[in-house]
């Protein structure tokens, strides 16, 4: 009978300990996690615009596909081949009226680079044709700036990709507006005349 009165009292004892009594405020943290998950985050840099350009190529095109792997990437029609005796060249898609506006390269038979020169695309990373120096360097962490080789007074704005051999390049005007850009990897990125 000690026994069997020794365990409920062990019971009474242990159901005491865990019971820490009523919340002090038993509605307040409920409301509390309701409101936290209904509000909204608030960033304080809006999110870069949809480009297909990037870093490591151009939407589903890479750097260092072939010729044909590319293609079938593209999907679309494309203009342009190499000269004789020339391993780099551009090729355009049919839409493309100036290729000035709009161009792939290819050096060696593979997907080098991109050039850009109309503000209806946007680079990786949101920069784009008429955006001034300053508005650049707000929106990239790390830029390298290098005196243009023809027009005094204007820069190249070299910006190495965050992962990977990538290299964005932005060409500016005198008044340090940008006037075009283009993606690679190196040593093409730094073509100055293309594939001149």
């Amino acid at each position: 009978m000690m026994r069997i009165g020794f365990v409920w009292s062990g019971v009474l004892l242990l159901a005491a300990c865990g019971n820490s009594g009523p919340p002090a405020h038993p509605a307040a943290a409920p409301a509390k996690a309701a409101s936290s998950a209904a509000a909204p985050v608030m960033t304080s840099t809006p999110a870069p615009p949809a480009t297909m350009a990037r870093y490591d190529g151009y939407g589903d095109m890479r750097f260092g596909m072939d010729e044909t792997a590319f293609a079938t990437a593209w999907g679309g029609e494309l203009k342009g081949a190499p000269q004789p005796g020339s391993g780099c060249f551009y090729k355009t898609p049919t839409w493309v009226k100036h290729p000035a506006d709009f161009a792939f390269m290819f050096d060696g038979g593979r997907f080098v680079r991109y050039d850009v020169g109309t503000a209806k695309e946007v680079a990786p990373g949101g920069g784009k044709v008429g955006m001034d120096e300053a508005r650049i360097r707000a929106l990239y962490a790390h830029v390298d700036a290098q005196p243009h080789k023809y027009v005094s007074g204007a820069n190249y704005l070299r910006i190495a990709a965050p992962h990977g051999d990538g290299v964005l390049v932005f060409e500016t005007d005198a008044q340090g507006r940008i006037t075009r850009w283009r993606v690679g990897v190196p040593p093409q990125i730094d073509y100055v005349e293309g594939c001149g």
